[in-house]
């Protein structure tokens, strides 16, 4: 065809399509050759864009006209200036035109890609009207692809072809393109975000410029591709907007400071989005972090959902309030997107490390009471899964930890740091917290509070010191308190996530059974919680505590013991693992080994006391009911009734045959009978029918044989050692126990009008145990020492055999008496005659005290025998203790029972423990002010010191704020100012006592100015010319108290309160570290740290006074001497450590020196640095005197060790150092601040 050939004669037509011709009529091309050449000049893939303008302009077919049409727009459009305002119909002008070709071609999804290169290629850069047309074509493809009317390849492709050909416009083009951008930003039609992926391709472009015209001058392309980040970051944002946004800066090159800005521009508007749109601008962040400022962006994050959480927290707390204002944080979405970029973050540092580690440095080196709350803390968590960082980050945890809990008992003890520093949260609560938390998805959280929980109870518990006793933490002291917070962190995971229980509970057995040699008893502790808190789930695990109990016999007693009591709601509801720990301990019945016959022992009397009988045991009917977490389980399947009486009936003979073994298994059978009756009293006939009969083989019945027992048969001799067999008092500790229960029982009965079937057996079993103790007591009063062998001049050393066997029967006599005492007591009823009864027992009993008290120290060996303790009952104490410091109203009806039941417990527990401290305080006040008036001849010393013990402790229980504290407080300072006496120890106590109080009221750096004076005033001036007034601001301090005990402690309370200003000091430093630093010094902002600045400067002025009278004080050689140089020491590094700090704000910028600094450097160098260089010549001449002295006696110049020199000459150089160290750092600070020191 003629159309064909002449399309062969142009250039480009090569590649045409055939198939695109077989469609319609043609006619012959009658076109102009010179016009369809520039039109395929305007093209890039000639004839194909040719066939795409038929198909898409003709339909089914096309004809020469359509085509010429084309040609034509195109030359028009090649040959007519670009211009927007052209008059005429906007329709039929080149842009409208073309515009509507690009958008047909483009919806249909075909041949925009060749339209788009053709137009470029048609529109080169060199010509004014080609760029123009260019830039339009920007914009409307910019404004299309935001549209979301493409399909997103066509759109994906549509951008990428732009990018291609940014880099050919012309600067002015570009500055406007990006000027485009801004528009649309500041607008908020960003609608899909696509377009931005051209921006950082114009940017580029620019910032290749080497000059353009920008405003009204020339800058390079870099800075004028500065400016436009500025403006962009300047501009307010759609929050929809802000996640396209921050994935178009990740193709940006940022420099540090645009990077750190866009960072923190983000950041701000994190908080603003929709809570759904949290995480992936996260992820954008977490990509942007890649570039650099990881710090900054961590940290914003965390500081964003923690100002959620104490918003959601505020709401919480509001939803009770009467306002109407509906919650604007739903929190379970919250959590779940709390849970959502914590996995985010922990990915991100899976593949970049330097995040974790930034992460990590942000909570080391900044301020860790900021850093700290349940987000951050659960994104460490989760960051410890990663084997590189788990380590540092359970280190971190756990030394924060540790630091939070000491912190808190530090500001605790103090009024003063109270006051200034507002509390931290609690990391206790925190992580509670976290574990609320988890509920919601976080399960990458969850191995790491596993993992914590144990580490903290590994670290912090009890410990065991060779050679010594259990180490275990002081109660409510900071390892304990670490200690239970992990025990707490498992428990609370351990009910809210079923995935880990398997986890927890087999690694808490495991620890109580491989660390048998050191002490188990927070894990046993946990135990029981974890079966108390959920007794059914624990019915999965029989297997692994089946396998437990195999291992008990070779388990510690104390273990045993304590692993029975945790898992005794698991035996009440699991009868298979109860029958597996009957034949357990059936078999440690007859083991060679002690500790697993006292195992066994021991369990059998915890199953008898928790599985109560029903019914009379001698009657042939006997059931079990077994309760646990108010669920019934009937074991008639199980056992029968005759089985169940059987069953009962064979534990009794067995603990029976226990009465032949070893003192320690019979004393563990005589306390546990006890408490066997108490919570199962159907077993009471048998056991007292036991212990009565096991007396009577020690019990002489002649009434007038002396002595009333055979102490002989409760000693037996093995090889050389003679030990203790029978514990005949606790057998009768236990006898009168079990009396005492059932006289309270019958009491009960009667009060509610019921019978006891059993009545008639045990009042004969009363009277019967009545007519022995009655016996037992009229004898023991009429015995003298002799009578059972025993004589002050006797042996009782543990040294040897005869020794050994006066030790024991003097143990079991004294024993004994106290029982009897105890019992006499119950039963007197303030009776004349049983009171001269219980004296009598009492002078026997203090006889032997005496005795043991002179001699059993000597030559005591670990052979057999075992330290006394008291068998009173704290019952028994309690009630003595009210009758002797109660007021005669109070005696006149007095308890004649008492109890140790957990209902009396109870109701004691709800008595207000304010008013009975107080009360308590009140009557020991009386007592001792009743001993300090009656005269210094009369004084008793020991017993007001005890006194002052017993305030103590008193104390203690009252609230700081509340009146009662603040009276005691005032008659504790009266007393010091008026009582003249010069008994040392109860100087020191009532010191001890002020100074404590004191520290809870407000800081006591006045008193200690006092003090010092008083001691100047009493000791003399190290200048001998020189004559002191003698204050008397406090009588008990007098020549006598005033060294060492006045001065010892006077210059403790210094040590605490310049503790306490280090502790400050370092908090002002962390804070000033974590403040953004000012850009001058001249900002009016106010100081944050102003207040805490003040208060340390007036403590450390004040505390200098009294260190000022101190330093100058004639005070002899020794501890005194010793202890002020050291205070003296710390004193100045505590100064230095102050001048450090505003050293660190002037380089900072961040203030100026107050006038406070400038008078308290001042007020150091008159009153403190020359008297500390007199009193170190002082020192010196003193020692060279002592040293002298001794030279002169040869006998004692061989016991002046070296050692003991370079000790007492050690103090002198340090101060020395102190005092030079602070005057260095004082000129450093004089020449950064200008101001002269």
């Amino acid at each position: 065809m003629q159309l064909q050939n002449s399309h062969r004669s142009l250039p480009g037509f090569e590649a045409a399509s055939a198939p695109a011709f077989h469609c319609g009529r043609l006619s012959p091309y009658r076109g102009e050759t010179a016009a369809a050449e520039t039109a395929i000049k305007l093209t890039y893939s000639g004839f194909k864009f040719y066939a795409a303008c038929q198909f898409l302009l003709g339909g089914n077919g096309f004809s020469l006209q359509h085509v010429d049409e084309i040609f034509a727009n195109l030359v028009q459009f090649a040959a007519v200036s670009w211009d927007k305002n052209s008059s005429g119909n906007p329709a039929n002008s080149p842009s409208y035109k073309l515009v509507n070709l690009i958008t047909k071609v483009a919806v249909n999804g075909k041949e925009h890609g060749a339209l788009l290169r053709a137009i470029f290629k048609g529109s080169p850069c060199s010509e004014d009207a080609a760029v123009r047309r260019r830039f339009a074509v920007y914009k409307y493809c910019i404004e299309f692809v935001e549209s979301g009317d493409l399909q997103r390849e066509v759109a994906a492709e549509i951008v990428g072809l732009l990018m291609l050909e940014v880099h050919q416009f012309p600067a002015p083009a570009l500055l406007e393109l990006a000027n485009l951008f801004l528009d649309t930003v500041k607008a908020g039609n960003l609608s899909s975000g696509k377009s931005l992926e051209l921006f950082p391709n114009v940017l580029k472009a620019l910032s290749a410029r080497e000059t353009l015209v920008y405003g009204n001058g020339d800058i390079t392309g870099e800075e004028c591709k500065k400016q436009i980040i500025n403006s962009l970051c300047s501009s307010r944002w759609d929050p929809k907007c802000v996640i396209f946004l921050t994935s178009m800066f990740r193709d940006v090159l940022l420099s540090t400071e645009e990077l750190q800005f866009v960072a923190e521009k983000v950041i701000r508007l994190l908080s603003k989005v929709d809570l759904q749109e949290m995480p992936p601008l996260v992820y954008q962040l977490l990509l942007l972090s890649a570039k650099g400022s990881k710090k900054n962006i961590l940290e914003g994050i965390i500081n964003v959902f923690n100002d959620l959480d104490q918003q959601l927290m505020t709401e919480e707390k509001d939803e009770g309030s009467l306002d109407l204002i509906d919650s604007t944080l739903p929190k379970e979405q919250l959590r779940q997107v709390e849970g959502t970029i914590i996995l985010h973050i922990g990915f991100a540092v899976k593949f970049d490390q330097d995040l974790g580690r930034e992460l990590v440095k942000a909570g080391q080196q900044g301020d860790s009471s900021k850093f700290l709350c349940p987000f951050s803390i659960a994104l460490l968590l989760s960051v410890s899964r990663i084997q590189r960082f788990e380590k540092q980050v359970f280190d971190f945890l756990k030394s924060t930890i540790l630091k939070g809990f000491k912190d808190f008992q530090f500001q605790q003890g103090s009024k003063f740091l109270r006051d200034l520093v507002p509390q931290p949260p609690c990391v206790s609560t925190l992580l509670l917290e976290i574990i609320k938390n988890s509920v919601f998805g976080w399960d990458h959280v969850t191995q790491g509070l596993v993992e914590l929980g144990f580490l903290l109870m590994d670290s912090y518990g009890p410990k065991m010191i060779p050679g010594a006793k259990v180490s275990e933490a002081a109660s409510g002291s900071p390892s304990q308190q670490a200690s239970q917070l992990g025990s707490k962190i498992l428990l609370e995971t351990f009910k809210v996530h079923e995935p880990v229980r398997s986890v927890i509970f087999e690694q808490v057995l495991n620890r109580v059974i491989t660390k048998a040699t050191i002490p188990t008893t927070h894990f046993i502790e946990l135990l029981s919680d974890i079966v108390l808190a959920t007794p059914l789930i624990m019915q999965k695990s029989s297997s692994k505590l089946t396998a437990t109990f195999d291992h008990l016999p070779d388990l510690p007693f104390s273990t045993v013991q304590g692993l029975l009591k945790a898992l005794q709601p698991v035996l009440k509801i699991n009868v298979s693992v109860r029958d597996n720990v009957i034949l357990v301990l059936r078999k440690a019945m007859f083991s060679s080994h002690l500790d697993a016959r006292k195992s066994a022992v021991a369990g059998f009397l915890l199953l008898l006391k928790n599985f109560k009988v029903l019914g009379s045991l001698s009657s042939s009917q006997c059931s079990q009911a077994i309760g646990a977490s108010q669920v019934l389980v009937d074991v008639h399947a199980r056992y029968n009734s005759a089985a169940n009486e059987a069953f009962c009936l064979e534990i009794l003979g067995c603990l029976r045959r226990c009465l032949s073994q070893q003192e320690d298994i019979r004393r563990i059978l005589y306390e546990g009978f006890y408490e066997v009756i108490r919570r199962n009293s159907q077993l009471a006939r048998p056991i007292m029918h036991t212990l009565v009969a096991q007396l009577k083989r020690y019990y002489e019945p002649e009434p007038d044989l002396l002595p009333p027992l055979m102490l002989e048969k409760c000693i037996t001799a093995q090889k050389e050692l003679i030990i203790l067999l029978e514990p005949l008092a606790h057998l009768l500790s236990s006898i009168h126990s079990c009396v005492s229960w059932y006289k309270e029982r019958s009491s009960l009965l009667q009060e509610r009008g019921m019978d006891d079937n059993d009545d008639e057996y045990y009042l004969g079993c009363q009277q019967e145990i009545d007519e022995i103790m009655e016996s037992i007591t009229r004898r023991m009063i009429k015995c003298d020492l002799e009578e059972f062998e025993l004589d002050k001049s006797a042996d009782f050393s543990l040294s040897s055999g005869v020794g050994m066997k006066n030790y024991n029967y003097a143990v079991l006599v004294m024993g004994v008496c106290e029982v009897l005492i105890e019992y006499n007591f119950s039963t007197a009823n303030f009776s004349k005659s049983k009171f001269e009864d219980i004296l009598g027992l009492f002078k026997c009993y203090n006889k032997l005290v005496d005795i043991l008290k002179e001699k059993s120290a000597k030559g005591r060996s670990s052979g057999g025998s075992k330290a006394y303790r008291s068998l009173l009952s704290t019952g028994f104490v309690s009630t003595l203790l009210t009758a002797l410091f109660s007021c005669p109203a109070s005696r006149t009806k007095p308890n004649r029972t008492y109890s140790t039941n957990d209902e009396d417990e109870e109701e004691a527990g709800a008595v207000n423990v304010l008013e009975k401290a107080s009360s308590l305080i009140t009557q020991f006040q009386r007592s001792l002010r009743i001993q300090l008036d009656s005269g210094e001849d009369e004084f008793n010393s020991k017993e007001s010191v005890l006194l002052v013990n017993i305030l103590f402790t008193l104390y203690r229980f009252l609230d700081s704020s509340s009146q009662q504290f603040v009276q005691m407080l005032s008659w504790t300072m009266k007393i010091c100012k008026e009582t003249d006496l010069e008994d040392v120890q109860f100087c020191k106590g009532i010191m001890t006592l002020l100074f404590n109080m004191h520290s809870l009221f407000k800081s006591p750096v006045s008193l200690l100015r006092e003090l010092s004076q008083d001691i100047h005033g009493h000791l003399g001036d190290i200048d001998q010319d020189i004559e002191v007034e003698k204050p008397s601001h406090f009588r008990i301090v007098n020549v006598k108290t005033a060294t060492p005990t006045v001065t010892l402690l006077v210059l403790g309370q210094s040590a605490k309160v310049l503790d306490e200003v280090d502790w400050l000091v370092t908090k002002l430093k962390i804070q000033l570290g974590s403040e953004k630093l000012l850009g001058d010094g001249g900002s009016q902002a106010p100081n944050p740290r102003e207040p805490v600045e003040k208060a340390i400067i007036l403590q450390l002025g004040t505390l200098l006074t009294a260190c000022h009278e101190l330093v100058q004080t004639a005070l002899p050689t020794g501890s005194c001497m010793d202890t002020l140089l050291k205070e003296l020491t710390k004193m100045y590094t505590v100064l230095t450590a102050l001048v450090k700090y505003y050293l660190q704000v002037c380089t900072n910028h961040a203030g100026k020196i107050p006038n406070r600094l400038e008078k308290l450097v001042k007020l150091s160098g008159s009153h403190l640095t020359p008297q500390c260089y007199a009193f170190i010549t002082y020192v010196q001449s003193i020692q060279s005197e002592n040293i002298a002295g001794d030279k002169k006696k040869k006998e004692d110049a061989a016991a002046v060790s070296t050692a003991k020199v370079l000790r007492d000459t050690k103090p002198i150089p340090n101060l020395i150092f102190a005092i030079e160290k602070y005057e260095e750092f004082l000129i450093k600070l004089s020449k950064k601040s200008k101001v002269g020191h």
